[in-house]
């Protein structure tokens, strides 16, 4: 039985650099044997969360929208691939809200200490993260980087390998960096292989 990855799009724009990227990460992911669902999270109806603390005593959340059926992909998933541009030093809101969401995976792990992932599956699950900034200028993908660490223990499935590229604003197209490329597919077969 294939693993399964979950790919999240952080960018509100399909066809762009970032979209790109991940485009070859889920086709080195494939080709490595995985399947893989990919989620534009921009385009998702989803609320932020609203700190009700339901979850606080149980494994779901009080807002009822499509978040439900992604808690479910989360806790079966193997692998997980984020990516994203950098907007303002961190996580597009889109996206943060998003993970903001998994309160509930918060509440179990730290509150209950009753984890979704039990420690074996903990052991294989790894996230592969792939970021771009439009800056050159240096930390620039320091708050990018902690969120996605932050998450990924949150979720039970950690901070395995990045791909990053800043000064986006001067390549402008990713294509024109073939290196970039290349490295967003290897790492995607590379995870696709560690998760198999």
């Amino acid at each position: 039985m294939p693993k399964k990855v979950v790919a999240l799009l952080g960018s509100p724009i399909l066809d762009g650099n970032t979209a790109s990227l991940l485009n070859e990460a889920i086709r080195g992911a494939e080709e490595a044997g995985c399947e893989v669902e990919k989620i534009e999270v921009a385009h998702m109806d989803v609320l932020p969360c609203m700190e009700y603390f339901q979850c606080m005593g149980s494994e779901t959340c009080l807002i009822q929208d499509e978040m439900e059926g992604i808690f479910k992909k989360f806790r079966e998933m193997d692998g997980l691939i984020i990516a994203t541009p950098v907007m303002t030093m961190g996580i597009p809101g889109r996206l943060k809200s998003f993970m903001d969401r998994f309160q509930v995976f918060y509440m179990a792990k730290y509150h209950r200490g009753r984890s979704f992932i039990t420690p074996e599956r903990r052991e294989k699950r790894k996230m592969l993260f792939i970021s771009i900034a439009g800056m050159s200028i240096p930390n620039v993908f320091d708050g990018v980087k902690l969120t996605a660490h932050a998450f990924g223990e949150i979720i039970d499935c950690p901070y395995w390998d990045e791909v990053l590229r800043n000064d986006m604003d001067t390549i402008r197209d990713i294509r024109t960096r073939p290196e970039v490329v290349e490295a967003a597919y290897r790492k995607g077969y590379e995870l696709g292989k560690l998760l198999g």
